[in-house]
């Protein structure tokens, strides 16, 4: 049997035939043990008789035998709606009111705005609790929807009147976030207020000066004699505010010392607020071992990190390919009582799956870490470990790990068969990745779109352009309609191989014939390239369907062609297309030459 069968008997335990070879041979605890000694780097094995234990059980009959105090109360909160009743629950939990524990419920009830304003009402206004300038930037990232306005323009308020601040990262995001559900109004009034609030802030210019004189020079006592001459009074707010500029510049260690010399020098007893503050500026490679010591730092004093600022440092060390350091991230917060979520830990695991090579001791020390806080895996992180697996070519661990989710009861779909599509047509076996998907459907998991872009993606991508063509066509064959996602694809794969002709031709038919509306992307990418070969004409009908769709005109590549090869009759043409005034066009072409 072919091993596009062999896998999917293995995906499909319910054929006994299989089920019962497997375990004439060994036991199922056995096999994964074995599996696990001889691709699990020296690093996981003293760990891995636990982890093979764990996925051979049911798991998810396991019970969680950790909760911390923020944990009980976010169930409290979660489970019921907010009343009298619920606010003697809460104040009978002693909950203590740290920032960390509030930015921890306000993180988890973000998809909440109703509940989260509830919860923070009721820890200002009957509990005393003082919020900083970051919880009232979550606050504003809550409220930022067309529901909760009211309460959107009352925190701004609040913030005003306290002497805090919009910092340049929280107003980008929420304008963004006003842009995308159309709330032009909104986005223009937080615009005028920002900048008004720039202006008015006189706290802006000391910070500006401190900052100015910390990049001045390398830190040392020119320096420090500058900043003393100040006479700063120094504040959480102060801090933040120039730890804020100084990460806009990128002077993260310049950053550190300042950190230090405020509490060194200036006797100023740093707090959770402003512990958190400096890991976000200091989350670089240049800057690493300040990172951790001050999360070491912050420790011992007794602080811990908060879930935004876990967040977007995990956010930061990816986009810096720091893996390991996320990964040594996630551990720490897992042994916090501000425990990352299932969508957390699945996300790092996507991460370390998308880096050439996975490293598998990550993906373990993830998964171990989330099981020793006694969860359960979910299908989810099954995958994740599975995604690593397949794109390494390890198909048979890959299937040991499916037999694994499959006893703890998650059927594999669609994003199971999907990666071993993946990981076949990486591993340039082609034709096992096509019989993978007929094999599918003989088991009664029909492939979706995305299993076939993804089977489409993995041949253009291995250069079998035409073989991904017959993909294509079989997948039409059984009535699937192309998408603007497959058609990117299939436009990428014509343009790898620098067959613009045809990329042209499957595109116009698509649009004409199937009705379908690519990405604007995908119209620019192939129009630079057309008219890098001097097909006008051709960009030109592209140039016209994008006008059909109601994109913006995107004339300045057809100024510059025409500009440098092409005729009036061209000109007059690309004018009609767009529907430009030749005097506007005269302009342009100017521009181009100046």
């Amino acid at each position: 049997m072919n091993q596009a069968k062999r896998i999917l008997s293995h995906l499909r335990l319910g054929n006994s035939l299989y089920s019962t070879q497997f375990s004439r041979n060994h036991s199922f605890h056995t096999k994964v043990i074995s599996c696990f000694s001889y691709f699990s780097p020296p690093l996981f094995r003293q760990s891995r008789a636990s982890f093979a234990t764990s996925i051979n059980l049911n798991a998810h009959d396991k019970k969680l035998f950790f909760s911390s105090k923020p944990d009980s109360v976010l169930e409290l909160l979660l489970s019921s709606d907010w009343s009298k009743e619920l606010e003697k629950e809460l104040t009978k939990s002693n909950l203590s009111l740290t920032h960390e524990t509030v930015m921890y419920v306000l993180k988890k009830l973000d998809k909440d705005p109703k509940k989260a304003s509830k919860f923070f009402k009721w820890g200002v206004e009957k509990n005393g609790f003082e919020p900083s300038s970051s919880m009232y930037s979550l606050m504003l990232r809550i409220y930022a929807n067309k529901d909760f306005l009211t309460e959107f323009w009352v925190t701004i308020k609040e913030m005003k009147e306290k002497g805090y601040y919009i910092d340049e990262e929280t107003y980008k995001t929420i304008s963004g976030i006003f842009r995308n559900l159309k709330m032009e109004n909104e986005a223009t009034a937080l615009r005028h207020f920002y900048e008004r609030m720039i202006k008015e802030n006189a706290m802006d210019d000391l910070a500006k000066e401190v900052v100015e004189a910390v990049k001045s020079a390398d830190w040392g006592e020119e320096v420090e004699r500058k900043l003393e001459d100040m006479k700063i009074a120094v504040s959480d707010n102060f801090v933040l505010r120039v730890l804020k500029e100084l990460r806009g510049i990128g002077f993260h260690l310049h950053a550190f010392r300042f950190f230090k010399w405020v509490g060194e020098r200036l006797g100023f007893e740093h707090n959770a607020v402003t512990y958190n503050g400096i890991l976000r500026v200091l989350c670089w490679e240049e800057s690493i071992q300040e990172f951790w010591s001050i999360v070491t730092e912050m420790k011992s004093a007794g602080f811990e990190i908060d879930l935004d600022t876990y967040i977007k440092v995990l956010r930061q060390f990816q986009k810096n390919k720091m893996l390991r350091d996320s990964v040594e991230l996630y551990e720490h917060m897992m042994d916090s009582p501000f425990k990352p979520s299932v969508k957390e830990c699945s996300m790092l695991l996507r991460s370390i799956s998308t880096f050439h090579p996975p490293d598998l001791d990550l993906v373990f020390r993830v998964v171990n870490k989330y099981e020793a806080a006694g969860h359960s895996l979910s299908k989810t992180l099954y995958d994740g470990i599975h995604r690593s697996l397949t794109s390494l070519g390890r198909f048979d661990e890959a299937e040991k790990i499916v037999e694994a989710m499959r006893n703890a009861g998650y059927e594999p779909d669609n994003i199971t068969y999907s990666q071993l599509v993946f990981g076949f047509c990486k591993a340039r076996r082609f034709e096992e990745a096509r019989e993978l998907l007929d094999v599918m459907e003989e088991y009664g998991c029909k492939p979706d779109i995305k299993t076939w872009t993804i089977l489409i993606q993995g041949h253009c991508m291995g250069n079998e352009v035409d073989k991904a063509l017959l993909c294509f066509a079989k997948m039409m064959e059984k009535n699937f309609e192309a998408d603007a996602d497959l058609l990117d694809v299939l436009i990428k794969g014509f343009l790898s191989q620098q067959r613009t002709a045809g990329a042209h031709k499957l595109l116009v038919e698509l649009v004409n014939k199937a009705r379908l509306r690519p990405w604007q992307a995908t119209y620019k990418n192939l129009i630079q390239k057309l008219l890098g070969e001097r097909k006008l004409e051709e960009a030109l009908d592209l140039l016209r369907l994008m006008k059909k769709h109601n994109y913006p005109p995107f004339a300045e590549p057809f100024v510059h062609h025409i500009s440098k090869f092409g005729t009036v009759d061209n000109a007059w043409e690309f004018l009609m297309a767009l529907s430009i005034p030749m005097e506007k066009f005269i302009g342009m072409q100017r521009k181009q030459l100046s």
